[in-house]
């Protein structure tokens, strides 16, 4: 029997990819690979030492997982994107990505903005 959900998961991420996203640089050096990727953004909230909590968001790219030669991504690499730079940063317990859909198709990237891409 085919997996409806299976295909219509699919389709809709080769339509995001297609049409709703941007190209990107990916860069661990000394290497780097260009990319399409959708921008996101994760909200989330933190309490200090004082019991505050303290609500921030970092943004986030969604590039399907086969775009990045057979590697994961790590905190420390970079994505390059309209002339900004955004550093691959761990949030919390979740770690620098989670899988955006349940068949594993695409990676959402946790990053924090780190200046201009000169």
């Amino acid at each position: 029997m085919v997996d409806l959900l299976r295909l219509g998961s699919q389709w809709l991420e080769q339509i995001r990819t297609a049409h709703c996203s941007s190209p990107v640089e990916y860069r661990r050096p000394p290497e780097f690979w260009t990319v399409n990727a959708t921008f996101g953004k994760t909200c989330f909230e933190v309490a200090d030492e004082s019991g505050l909590t303290i609500h921030a968001q970092v943004w986030d790219f969604l590039i399907l997982a086969d775009a990045l030669p057979g590697m994961e991504p790590e905190p420390g690499d970079v994505i390059a994107a309209n002339g900004r730079k955004y550093e691959v940063m761990n949030l919390g317990g979740e770690g620098c990505w989670r899988w955006s859909d349940p068949y594993r198709q695409t990676s959402r990237i946790h990053t924090k903005e780190i200046g201009a891409d000169t």
